[in-house]
């Protein structure tokens, strides 16, 4: 049996957050709590939001007490503003950061018996869907306006928290790729990587079936036609529609068939060291797909290098597996990708401590080859240098 969970509505194109007034003068709500960060203030991006809502006359108030890696306290506070607000609605504008956030506060609303933000771990048994949200990604990456997944940050211990619930799952969502020509290439870079490792991980898992599988592949595709061309023009239409959709179409998959091991130990990085998670991602993905060519899933790599724009023609599963990670690393080296964990400020001394969380990380389960705290430190230590 498959299940698939996806948003009620979803808008794409150039421009389409105009939607939003009339998106909520149909819904008939009042008041929006906008959650947002402080740089998309500062660079005017959530200035083209309050636009819209200004010129329909909605009222709303901003919380922008959010963090890269969005931490329990950055929750409880958003859920005491959110209370006092008056608000009937959240708008999330950003990456997965404020978007994260948004669901984390809206789910604990309407499921106040999870106050505690470390209930939420795993798979809540959440009875009430979150507060209506309108989730607007300024990058190409996260997904986290189409998935039932969200990650938040225990700092006291040092753990990433992956929540999995499908009450949070936003409303609606509006992928405008005007609202993400102001990303710098870096940010361009790692968060596409990330949507790439969402494809890969999700096209291998064992869970993955036909629809998951359709998705994927095409989001792989897509990202091998558009990523490098968003990176180096910025505003180039095409370039950033495609990989906004791209990273769409990724989060439908993986939201409903899991990831692996590259996401288990890319969120210690993050909890760690504050690594920003599509980083983490883009530079442990080749390491840990030629980990996962010895699996059950080592036919479909010759599937990744096709869509990867390989010449797979007459190619054996061996030379598919080559040509699928030489590709991936090229993109990624093409991109300025960091290649090594020593390059980001990793510690040597800290990686068992990485491996025994990372091995614990909900998304282990869903790796195509069965591993141990001992195959994911061996693979922090190649990946190091």
């Amino acid at each position: 049996m498959y299940r698939i969970v996806l948003n009620e509505t979803s808008y794409f194109g150039a421009g389409c957050r105009s939607v939003i007034a009339d998106e909520v003068a149909k819904r008939g709500f009042k008041k929006a709590f906008f959650v947002t960060d402080k740089d998309l203030i500062k660079f005017g991006v959530a200035e083209k939001i309050e636009q819209v809502l200004n010129g329909a006359n909605i009222p709303y108030e901003i919380y922008s007490d959010v963090k890269a890696n969005p931490t329990i306290g950055n929750v409880q506070r958003g859920v005491e503003a959110y209370k006092a607000s008056g608000a009937d609605f959240i708008i999330a504008l950003g990456g997965g950061s404020s978007i994260d956030t948004a669901k984390a506060v809206g789910i604990i609303v309407n499921n106040p018996e999870f106050a505690d933000v470390r209930s939420l771990e795993g798979v809540a048994p959440t009875k009430h869907r979150a507060v209506p949200t309108f989730a607007i990604p300024t990058t190409a990456g996260t997904a986290a306006e189409v998935t039932i997944n969200y990650v938040i940050t225990d700092e006291e211990a040092k753990k990433k928290m992956v929540c999995v619930d499908p009450n949070d799952i936003p409303m609606c969502s509006i992928i405008d790729c005007e609202l993400m020509y102001s990303m710098p290439k870096g940010l361009t870079a790692a968060t596409g990587m990330d949507a790439l490792t969402h494809a890969i991980e999700s096209f291998i898992t064992p869970g993955a079936w036909t629809m998951s599988d359709m998705f994927e592949y095409k989001a792989i595709e897509l990202i091998a036609q558009h990523l490098k061309n968003a990176v180096e023009n910025g505003k180039d239409e095409v370039a950033r529609s495609g990989m906004a959709e791209a990273q769409y179409i990724a989060g439908m998959g993986f939201s409903n068939v899991g990831l692996g091991i590259v996401h288990s130990m890319a969120h210690p990085l993050g909890a760690f060291y504050d690594t920003p998670h599509g980083v983490a991602n883009a530079l442990l993905l080749p390491y840990v797909m030629e980990y996962n060519a010895d699996s059950q899933s080592r036919a479909k790599y010759l599937d990744i290098a096709k869509a990867m724009g390989v010449d797979t023609a007459g190619m054996s599963v061996d030379e598919g597996v080559k040509a699928a990670i030489g590709a991936v690393r090229a993109l990624s080296l093409s991109i300025g990708i960091p290649q090594h964990l020593n390059e980001i400020g990793v510690k040597k001394e800290d990686i068992p401590a990485l491996a025994v969380a990372a091995f614990n990380d909900v998304c282990t389960g869903g790796n195509p080859r069965p591993t141990s705290v001992e195959d994911i430190e061996k693979l922090y230590h190649i990946a190091f240098e």
